[in-house]
């Protein structure tokens, strides 16, 4: 359990959903990806609320949660679930905090793998290095709306739970717009965000959690 919900947070970024209509091969990948890069440099904090729906294969029901994420360079992470249970995990620098109700547990990021891995994706998709990586193989797409990109994970331990990624980015590509994971089983999660704030003001106490 603990795994997955840290494996949602790759790629934490803004996200709204849009329709699934047809999407074509980006012709210009070298502008679409200097675009990224640009707004990944400019961005030096990041905060959204967020609601996440989870569709799984054996229930027809979905699954509906609301939280806060916040994001501060250098390494400074916070994504806090608030409905329909509270539960916190805050990566700070080489610390990784998770707040489930009152119980507080602390880990070394040098000393988990699992969490050094995640980590470094999440912070390579704010930072615009995911472009580079060899962790995905990357698909650009594109329709009237919007740009997707297409990451399948390479890397055996993350095969084994996650299929594929999409990112969505509005045309202007002023931010991602849309998080969607497709899991070996076919369950899948998308995540929006919302009331975005752009390189504003993040308090330090953030990070901490007691």
């Amino acid at each position: 359990m603990l795994k997955q919900k840290l494996y949602i947070l790759f790629c934490v970024f803004s996200v709204s959903l849009f329709a699934q209509t047809s999407f074509k091969t980006v012709k210009d990948t070298v502008l679409l990806k200097e675009n990224i890069n640009a707004i990944s440099k400019e961005t030096n904090s990041l905060e959204s609320d967020f609601t996440q729906i989870k569709t799984l294969s054996m229930l027809s029901e979905k699954i509906t949660s609301k939280g806060h994420f916040c994001f501060k360079k250098d390494n400074l992470l916070r994504w806090e679930y608030t409905s329909p249970y509270t539960y916190i995990i805050v990566i700070n620098k080489d610390k990784v905090l998770i707040k489930d109700e009152s119980k507080l547990r602390k880990y070394n990021m040098n000393s988990n793998k699992v969490f050094k891995e995640i980590n470094d994706i999440m912070i390579s998709c704010i930072d615009g290095k995911i472009l580079a990586s060899n962790k995905f193989k990357i698909g650009y797409e594109e329709n009237d709306k919007a740009y997707r990109l297409e990451l399948i994970p390479l890397v055996k331990g993350m095969k084994e739970s996650l299929k594929k990624i999409y990112m969505y980015f509005d045309k202007a590509v002023t931010s991602v717009t849309k998080l969607e994971m497709v899991e070996s089983t076919d369950d899948f999660t998308v995540i929006d965000f919302t009331n975005k704030k752009v390189n504003g003001n993040v308090p330090a106490e953030k990070f901490i959690l007691k």
